[in-house]
């Protein structure tokens, strides 16, 4: 066994590991130490970023939420205005063709009443210009004169008659 390469091998790597394992252990220990602690260090970098971006979410979110929520009290105040504007002019329009049917019948009246004063006048004048022709052929004129004389005569009490 003295004698076999592998033996004197197993040796060798064994006082190797010996001699010089501390002194190589203690940097490698080193190096893997400070590598797991850059990577604990960006682990926990992330984890710090993950809790921000997740706190940035929720305040989106509530944001986006307390958004839409003004948005549809907007909309409905919207509707609302909308409704009673809507409700106002039909109202103002209904009373502006209330006030156009009245004066409409405000003229027809008065357009009624200027036709009846026509026709009365009218009439008037024909019953006078009748009874006119009428006593002119049937009464002789000393007998007009006498009928005018007693009407002039009856004028005063007449028109105090008709002014009771």
């Amino acid at each position: 066994m003295l004698h076999e390469p592998r033996f004197w091998s197993a040796v060798a790597f064994v006082l190797f590991f010996v001699l010089f394992g501390r002194k190589l252990w203690a940097p490698l220990a080193a190096a893997l130490d400070g590598r797991a602690a850059r990577i604990r260090a960006d682990l926990d970098e992330a984890a710090r970023l993950r809790r921000e971006a997740e706190q940035m979410l929720e305040d989106a979110t509530r944001e986006r939420e307390t958004t839409l929520a003004e948005a549809r009290a907007l909309v409905e105040h919207s509707l609302a205005e909308a409704a009673r504007i809507a409700e106002a002019a039909k109202r103002e329009a209904e009373a502006v063709a209330l006030r156009r049917e009245q004066m409409a019948r405000d003229r027809i009246a008065a357009t009624e009443r200027s036709a009846v004063r026509e026709v009365r006048q009218a009439a008037i004048d024909v019953a006078v210009a009748a009874t006119r022709d009428v006593l002119a052929a049937a009464l002789p004129a000393e007998a007009g004169a006498a009928i005018i004389d007693r009407a002039i005569a009856d004028l005063p009490s007449a028109l105090a008659r008709h002014a009771a």
